[in-house]
């Protein structure tokens, strides 16, 4: 009964594919070189992915004119594409060429046997030029089977007007103790907290959890939850002792990406925040009133010589078993993904910092833009320092609903209600095991 069910499931979703590829209507994205050329179909839920491939598809059909490719691009919303390409990768009809899949839904496409085909042949002759932490996360038994769009390093964003009416300078704050004692000057002499800590979203507390070295975070390396281990448990008490001086507040609106957010830092609300690189364009659009008073630095180390940064965030590009052009599609893959030219563009286009690390000194990169406006041209300076400290974060099963714990519970018992950590997070570990 209960695979009769299934089938009838499947069916029926199959059949919404089928529709939904026949009249694109609102969910439609860009077509590439006006129909000529061989077909490769591209599903993603971010509109502006759709318009970077579509952009990379233009310039492969300039550089290979006997390979031409015409880019069907889908733009779904983020759940239904998910949904739908788990779908039709199960069920063996409708998938599509290629597809974008986020770093946390990723590991439901990892399980058993993967329908996504291998790219070692395109990631493995690039190793030594991309960061190897970002390529591990799509990984499995060996095999790659995502290339992410950046590296989402961890920094931190001062405020530095606010740092010098209290006579702080950031490139004193080493370490998080240092950080912890600028925040009481900032708050004695100005009122105003030093950062902001999310209770909503994961990151605050990953980033601090995933630089520790040894590559335990969430989980342990080995891919055990990981939830009292010192690693958690020290950023966590970490985070609600400088909520419980004043020196931190939780995040209006409960995170970084809150429209009532926004406008508490375009304000001047905090002295700080610590998020990815790809959070510049945040600032950019949402914080005008902060050009040119925001600085760009590694985040504080637990202790002295140890990592400053973790790569956060993500989306995968795959490429499906049930694309009949597979060579066709890794060959793109790796010229849009994996080539120094499109890397670069991966900066023009989208502002995010690429996998590439031999591009970060790389001119183009200091080309004037509504990123070095704002912030000024020392960005991949920054990058450059931290090159060798990016660490990794795992990755598997677990993830989506360790993630879950958290944005639901774990982070407002603590930071907002004012539970102890240890004994939330012991209940947590209990419940995941």
């Amino acid at each position: 009964m209960r695979r009769h069910s299934f089938l009838i499931l499947a069916f029926l979703l199959v059949l919404s594919l089928a529709a939904a590829a026949c009249s694109r209507g609102g969910n439609s994205g860009g077509s590439s070189d006006g129909g000529e050329g061989t077909t490769l179909e591209f599903w993603t839920f971010n509109e502006l992915h759709d318009q970077f491939y579509q952009h990379m598809a233009q310039l492969w059909n300039e550089k290979n004119p006997d390979r031409k490719i015409n880019l069907k691009g889908i733009v779904y919303p983020y759940d239904d594409m998910h949904n739908k390409l788990l779908v039709a990768l199960q069920s063996g009809t409708g998938a599509p060429d290629l597809a974008d899949v986020e770093l946390n839904k990723f590991p439901n496409f990892l399980k058993g046997t993967p329908q996504l085909v291998p790219l070692n042949d395109i990631v493995e002759p690039e190793l030594d030029n991309l960061v190897r932490s970002r390529l591990d996360i799509y990984a499995k038994d060996g095999n790659y089977y995502g290339i992410d769009f950046h590296v989402g390093a961890s920094v931190i964003y001062y405020n530095k007007e606010i740092l010098d009416q209290a006579g702080v300078n950031p490139d004193d704050i080493k370490t998080w103790a240092d950080f912890e004692a600028a925040g009481k000057k900032v708050l004695e002499a100005t009122g105003k907290p030093m950062v902001t800590i999310e209770t909503g979203d994961m990151w605050s507390v990953w980033p601090q959890i995933a630089q520790a070295p040894g590559g335990d975070d969430l989980q342990t390396a080995d891919g055990r939850p990981n939830l009292t281990g010192e690693v958690v448990v020290r950023a966590l008490e970490f985070q609600k002792r400088l909520i419980d001086q004043g020196i931190a507040v939780t995040a209006p609106g409960g995170t970084h990406h809150a429209e009532e957010y926004y406008g508490f830092m375009n304000d001047g609300g905090a002295a700080s925040v610590w998020m990815p690189m790809w959070y510049m364009g945040r600032f950019t659009d949402y914080m005008p009133d902060l050009k040119g008073k925001i600085v760009i630095k590694p985040m504080p180390a637990w202790n002295a010589g140890e990592p400053r940064s973790a790569g956060m965030g993500g989306t995968g590009t795959v490429i499906t078993t049930a694309s009949k052009n597979m060579e066709l599609a890794k060959d793109f893959l790796a010229f849009a993904k994996l080539s120094r030219e499109g890397n670069i563009e991966i900066w023009r286009f989208l502002g995010f910092d690429p996998l590439r690390s031999d591009v970060w000194d790389a001119p183009e990169l200091r080309e004037p833009n509504k990123f070095t406006d704002y912030f000024g041209d020392y960005i991949f300076d920054v990058l450059l320092e931290v090159k060798d400290e990016i660490e990794g974060v795992v990755v598997n099963e677990q993830t989506p609903a360790i993630s879950d714990m958290f944005r639901t519970s774990v982070l407002v018992r603590i930071l907002q209600d004012g539970e102890d950590p240890v004994k939330v997070l012991e209940e947590t570990q209990a419940q995941l095991q």
